[in-house]
C-alpha cells in the first residue's frame, strides 16, 4: 500500500466517521421535531433538569441536533461541530449513567419519543451503542484538533 493510498483509506474513514455521526444526529432530532410535548415527557421522566427548563430543551435541542448533523454531514463549521456533538454525547452518557446509578429505568428518548411503556428500556443496549458513538465522535475530534495539518475537509 502506497502513500497515497493510505491518505486515501484515511480520508474515507473520515468521511464514514462523518456520515455515521451527522446521520445519526438528524435521524435523532426527527421524531424530536414532530412531537416536541413528547419529547419534553422524556425530558422530564430523566429527573435532572429543573422543570423550567424542560419545554426549552424539548425545542431547542433537536434543531441544535439537526442542525450540527447537517453541518457535520456537509463539513460546514466542523470544528465547532464535533466539538459539540462530543459535549452532547458525553452529557446524554452521563445522564444515562446518572439515572442508572439511581435506579431510574428512563427510556432515553434517543430516537422515539413514543416507547412503548410496557416494554423495559434497553438499558444494556444503550450502555452498548452510546460508547460507540463516542468512539467515532472522538476519532472525528482527534483528527480535527490533534493533527498537524486539520485537513479535515
Amino acid at each position: 500500500m502506497t502513500l497515497m493510498d493510505t491518505n486515501r483509506s484515511r480520508g474515507l474513514l473520515f468521511l464514514l466517521a462523518r456520515l455515521v455521526l451527522g446521520g445519526v444526529f438528524i435521524y435523532a432530532s426527527l421524531d424530536k421535531i414532530a412531537n416536541p410535548a413528547d419529547f419534553a415527557r422524556a425530558v422530564y421522566y430523566y429527573q435532572i433538569l429543573p422543570d423550567s427548563l424542560i419545554n426549552l430543551t424539548a425545542i431547542i435541542l433537536p434543531w441544535l441536533e439537526l442542525f450540527m448533523g447537517i453541518c457535520i454531514i456537509a463539513g460546514i463549521w466542523l470544528p465547532g461541530a464535533v466539538l459539540l456533538a462530543n459535549v452532547l454525547l458525553w452529557s446524554f452518557f452521563a445522564a444515562l449513567v446518572f439515572n442508572t446509578a439511581r435506579g431510574l429505568d428512563v427510556h432515553c428518548g434517543c430516537f422515539t419519543t413514543r416507547p412503548d411503556p410496557a416494554v423495559p428500556p434497553p438499558t444494556l443496549w444503550y450502555f452498548v451503542r452510546d460508547p460507540i458513538f463516542l468512539v467515532i465522535a472522538g476519532y472525528l475530534a482527534f483528527k480535527i484538533y490533534m493533527e498537524p495539518k486539520n485537513n479535515y475537509a
